[in-house]
């Protein structure tokens, strides 16, 4: 029996939902972001492929897209489930869900989204914690105001690194002096800058060249640091320096940091930038003091050498503890040993998730986002482990008025998904608007541990932690896999999920069996700098995908990739596998204005789904006129997307095409399981150049719309 999206995908009627998902995830699909994942996919697209991968011919997509289902005789599988995002919406539409995935991170995170916990009890635990934990946490982050003697709450404090010259200067690594400035400068251009010389705060526009202290008359120029890139300047002679090579003759130990700053909430509820006086330094003294005497081993682990953690290690971040001031580690510290004496396990463990999500917020490799929107900037902000040489820090617990706290986030994260679970909705645009449609049963997920439970228990969910390609799963006993496989190249994931792993490790080891070792890096992982063992460890995945996948099932996954290598290695996955590729549209891919995408030449905003079956050899493809088939699909996805009026890129319109190339290419018979490259770059970017795709602008949204949607 041939399934929906063998026939056809409504990608243009899902586009503008994608889009208006993308700018507000958090809102529009809370469930996934309870704690920090990578390269999240939209649950919209994922609702859409769920059902076109589980109906029949007979049904359409989109006509049931708003339609609740209970396809309580489906079983999904995900073998890299991330952040849950297949798991999710597989558990809306009634199927019996199987996720698994090698980073114990993602295995312990998906196995606390989908737990519909009584909001009641939820608050009564974390009351208890507020006032067992927050005045313990809370001392560290008061200060006194200066002028009315007010005991003041600390939002956050402001730090700068500090490099030492051969000669014994120390300078502050500002690139600038504008440390804090709204959001929209058009509208309000006045910010706060601090004096290099005696560190008064003053005000000033922020893109002003010439300001004179308030305090001490210094004449300096607020864009003008001393930090240029990678050097260093002192700025009484005129010297140069490597920042690097400074921050390596400091010994072993990561670079030095000045406090400067803060900013405070008055009793009032007002905010109000204050400067750094002794009271801040002695209490900051007295945390590092206390910090000396903890016993627990919370994130004492060895950063490995990695893709993503070299840039960190070369600032002589050594270990995972070095990422924390001795203040942070003491509050962080106070928070999860208060967590972990919470009596009920399933709000203990949600919490201990929490807690892990909260530590994106709370290190110094944080940043001052301003005013006016989110105020911080997360570590995992460039996909990297960027050292930040002018660092925020937050104030843990926080309140009404924090950003990326325990407090808030357990407003803004755990009620809200809880809230998600017992209501869940789905987006509708209607005229360019979003609406709310309320047409899914409630998730109530029940976890089980072995199959056999998972096929007699409705609205279960088996989650897995261990290698893909060796699943204890009954041959021919899935009906759809649905997935979106790690890039090879890229973002690695678990040298990232070792900053939570460090933490999560020592809290609950005893717990589950999966937090045993020192780092979450494991053998088989599919990630590999090196395509060709990308490939290899892929398609073992897929293999296995065919041995559990039902003879009529489908493998649809979702990928783009900038380099032609990427897509030959997800070919050769595919195809010795014992996959073809059926079918592949395009859709929208993550948020169009990531850090990364925004940093992009030709940013790629449009993934390719794949849909795959098990290889059926046939002589009746006619192998010449693979090119132009492809190139005549290519043209009418366009016409589709160009009706939603969907702008592309040129790296959209290569991953479209070379989407369509690779699977007219698949249908080849291929007795060897292997094939040489077949793409050319010439007739690739002639297809591209010709194709003329100019959308209305009238129909694109933009992000100042889009962020109102919700509000």
């Amino acid at each position: 029996m041939k399934k929906a999206i063998e026939i056809d995908f409504p990608f243009e009627k899902v586009d503008p939902i994608a889009e208006k998902e993308s700018y507000r995830k958090e809102i529009v699909r809370p469930i996934y972001h309870i704690h920090k994942w990578w390269a999240q996919r939209l649950g919209s697209v994922f609702r859409a492929i769920i059902l076109g991968s589980v109906l029949d011919d007979k049904k359409n997509i989109w006509e049931a897209f708003y339609q609740k289902h209970d396809l309580k005789d489906k079983i999904i599988l995900d073998p890299f489930m991330g952040s849950g995002t297949t798991i999710g919406e597989g558990l809306k539409l009634g199927c019996k869900m199987v996720g698994c995935d090698i980073n114990p991170v993602s295995s312990f995170i998906v196995r606390h989204s989908f737990s519909n916990i009584n909001p009641v009890r939820l608050i009564e635990e974390f009351n208890k914690l507020e006032k067992s934990a927050k005045p313990q946490i809370q001392q560290y982050y008061l200060k006194t105001h200066p002028k009315t003697n007010e005991v003041c709450s600390v939002l956050y404090y402001f730090w700068v690194k500090t490099v030492k010259t051969p000669e014994g200067k120390e300078i502050p690594l500002f690139s600038n002096y504008v440390f804090s400035k709204n959001a929209n400068t058009k509208k309000q251009p006045i910010a706060k800058i601090i004096c290099p010389k005696c560190y008064t705060i003053n005000e000033g526009r922020f893109d002003t060249l010439k300001l004179i202290c308030t305090k001490c008359s210094h004449d300096f120029d607020p864009q003008d640091g001393p930090a240029k890139g990678q050097f260093v300047f002192d700025k009484e002679t005129g010297k140069k320096y490597k920042i690097a090579e400074l921050v390596r003759s400091n010994g072993d130990k990561p670079p030095n940091h000045k406090l400067y700053a803060s900013l405070v909430l008055r009793p009032d509820g007002s905010k109000e930038y204050l400067p750094i006086n002794d009271d801040d330094l002695q209490l900051y003294e007295k945390a590092c003091n206390v910090s000396k005497s903890l016993k627990n081993a919370f994130a004492d682990f060895p950063i490995e050498m990695g893709h993503n953690t070299k840039q960190a290690i070369n600032y002589n971040y050594k270990n995972w503890k070095d990422f924390f001031n001795p203040r942070q580690y003491l509050a962080l510290s106070i928070l999860l040993e208060g967590i972990l004496k919470i009596e009920d396990k399933e709000i203990r463990t949600l919490f201990v998730c929490l807690f892990s999500g909260t530590l994106e917020f709370n290190n110094m490799f944080c940043s001052f986002k301003g005013e006016g929107t989110g105020a911080v900037r997360h570590l995992f902000s460039h996909h990297i482990l960027k050292p930040e040489r002018t660092p925020l820090e937050n104030s843990v617990w926080g309140n009404e008025k924090s950003s990326g706290t325990f407090y808030s986030l357990f407003k803004s994260r755990i009620l809200r998904a809880n809230e998600y679970l017992s209501k869940p909705f789905e987006i509708q645009v209607i005229n360019g608007q979003s609406h709310k449609r309320y047409c899914n049963n409630p998730v109530t997920c029940k976890y089980v541990e072995h199959f056999e439970e998972l096929k007699d228990t409705p609205n279960s969910c088996l989650v897995l932690n261990g290698d893909s390609s060796q699943l204890q799963l009954p041959d021919k006993s899935i009906d759809a896999i649905v997935t979106d496989p790690p890039y090879f190249d890229f973002v690695h994931y678990s040298e990232l999920a070792d900053f939570f792993y460090a933490w999560l490790k020592p809290a609950l080891k005893d717990e589950f069996s999966f937090f045993e070792m020192n780092n979450s890096r494991r053998d088989g992982e599919v990630q590999n700098q090196d395509e060709e063992l990308f490939s290899y460890n892929l398609s073992k995945v897929f293999s296995e995908g065919k041995r559990v996948l039902k003879d009529d099932g489908v493998l649809v996954f979702s990928f783009h990739h900038s380099k032609i290598k990427g897509w030959m290695a997800i070919y050769y996955a595919i195809i010795n596998a014992g996959f073809y590729i059926h079918k592949a549209y395009p859709v929208k891919a993550e948020m169009s204005v990531a850090t990364p995408k925004n940093n992009a030449k030709s940013p790629i905003n449009v993934d390719a789904i794949f849909i795959c079956k098990k290889q059926i050899h046939s002589n009746d493809v006619d192998e010449n006129g693979i090119e132009n088939s492809a190139i005549e699909n290519y043209h009418n996805f366009l016409k589709r997307l160009k009706q939603v009026g969907r702008e592309l890129s040129d790296g959209d319109k290569k991953v479209i095409y070379l989407s369509q190339l690779l699977s007219e290419q698949s249908k080849i018979e291929n007795s060897n399981g292997r094939v040489n490259q077949f793409i050319d770059e010439e007739q690739l970017q002639r297809v591209i150049s010709e194709s003329l795709f100019e959308p209305p602008p009238e129909h694109t949204i933009s992000k100042e719309e889009s962020l109102t949607l919700f509000d």
